[in-house]
């Protein structure tokens, strides 16, 4: 398996570039050293083995000369190899228990836990008995596989650590461009370029790339802003003339009330089309609405309801604003009376008969309403633009997605209660 790109993937793991270098390096040093370790550790069974039938027989080699050189040589003892020249049965009685017995070629006996190599020779109808207690090979065997183990071991745990450093200094610029990047915002483009001198040639492709990509998002962004001051100001204007119009008209003398009336409602769709326009120029520049003040949200409340005060009184609604009159938040005014309006709208259009009541407590401002509800399959499509989930009413679907975005904008959060058939409330929870 892949260290390098298996980790990554283990849940809670962080991915990313220098972690991956880092497993790379690591990894490719542990192959080496473990597969170098491995064989030590099998090899060093083979070479005490070759040493100890080494001893053996130079032990061997050594007894026959004596003997040869003197008949009656004596072997010496010694704490961990015996040699014995054996003339007959009764000699041989007297051998240790775990060496009677024992002719030609190799032997392993045991006395207790030690484990003894025995090697055998005849020569002339003597026999000769060379026994070697292979307890320290043992133990300096364990020795060594301890060592060969606790070797890799740490040098897993070198190599990550190296790895890891290493991998530092090799993503550095990569690490460095990613903050460049971070601070950069949307068309922010003066003549700077991220590609820059002493860069390493595949950073500097990577950062040329992001240098025409910002220079094409800032081109495209212009472009935008244009259009929309443009459409911005050509449709402004006839709204201002509407206005400034229908003001004149009702100061007319001898005006007819039902003439009156019909100015009225030109007034106020044409009101009500300002304030979707610089709605929609939010919606597409996600600029600020206005300045940061001490608002009254009582209000506030009322003057987003003013223009809806002509449907609650057709419905018999009854409207109540429970809303403390010192209640005072600094916050956006226009940003506040946009999300209200569109609010407000919604909660008129979908409730025919009953209620709709503004409070707010703790830094939270609700509308209820006593309308059709929302569906909960329509909840999670709630504040897409266009997305209507009733034939009821009139708008473009976009009421609750300008309140979404305002609210995301200025860091208010907004939630919902809903249940179809008994009505809906929006809660504005602010900072």
């Amino acid at each position: 398996m892949d260290w390098a790109t298996a980790w990554p993937h283990v849940p809670g793991f962080k991915r990313g570039l220098r972690l991956r270098v880092a497993l790379a390096f690591a990894t490719f040093c542990i192959v080496v050293v473990g597969t170098l370790g491995i064989s030590l550790y099998f090899a060093s069974d083979d070479i005490e083995e070759a040493h100890i039938e080494q001893i053996i027989e130079t032990e061997m080699d050594h007894l026959l000369l004596r003997y040869r050189e003197r008949a009656d040589f004596v072997p010496q003892e010694s704490s961990n190899l015996d040699k014995y020249i054996i003339h007959d049965s009764a000699e041989e009685s007297r051998l240790p228990s775990h060496l009677q017995g024992l002719n030609y070629r190799r032997h392993k006996v045991f006395r207790g836990p030690e484990e003894v190599r025995v090697g055998v020779r005849h020569l002339d109808g003597v026999k000769f008995l060379v026994a070697y207690e292979i307890g320290l090979h043992d133990q300096r065997q364990q020795e060594l596989r301890l060592l060969i183990v606790l070797s890799l071991i740490s040098v897993v745990g070198v190599a990550l650590v190296v790895g890891y450093l290493l991998a530092g200094v090799l993503v550095r610029q990569v690490t460095d461009l990613a903050e460049q990047v971070r601070h950069l915002a949307p068309g922010d483009f003066q003549g700077e370029t991220l590609a820059q001198p002493g860069q390493d040639e595949e950073v500097a492709q990577l950062a040329r790339a992001l240098d025409d990509y910002q220079n094409r998002i800032f081109r495209m962004i212009r472009r935008e802003q244009e259009f929309t001051a443009n459409i911005s100001h050509e449709l402004r204007t006839p709204i201002t003339t509407i206005l400034t119009s229908c003001e004149l008209l009702v100061t007319e003398p001898g005006l007819s009330e039902r003439t009156r009336v019909r100015v009225g409602m030109i007034e106020s769709a044409a009101t009500r089309m300002g304030e979707q326009l610089q709605a929609l120029l939010f919606l597409a520049r996600e600029q600020a609405l206005g300045i940061m003040e001490p608002v009254d949200l009582a209000e506030c409340v009322y003057d987003a309801a003013e223009p809806l005060c002509a449907e609650i009184y057709k419905k018999n609604l009854n409207f109540q604003v429970e809303v403390e009159p010192k209640a005072v938040l600094t916050l956006n005014r226009q940003a506040l009376h946009t999300a209200l309006v569109n609010l407000l709208r919604n909660a008129v259009q979908y409730t025919n008969s009953g209620f709709i009541r503004v409070s707010f407590s703790g830094k939270r401002l609700s509308i209820a309403d006593s309308g059709i509800g929302i569906e909960p399959s329509y909840l999670p499509l709630l504040y897409e633009r266009f997305f209507r989930g009733s034939t009821q009413g009139k708008g473009l679907g976009i009421g609750l997605a300008i309140v979404k975005r305002i609210c995301d904008h200025y860091g208010w959060r907004i939630e919902v209660d809903s249940t179809p058939g008994h009505g809906a409330t929006f809660h504005i929870i602010f900072p």
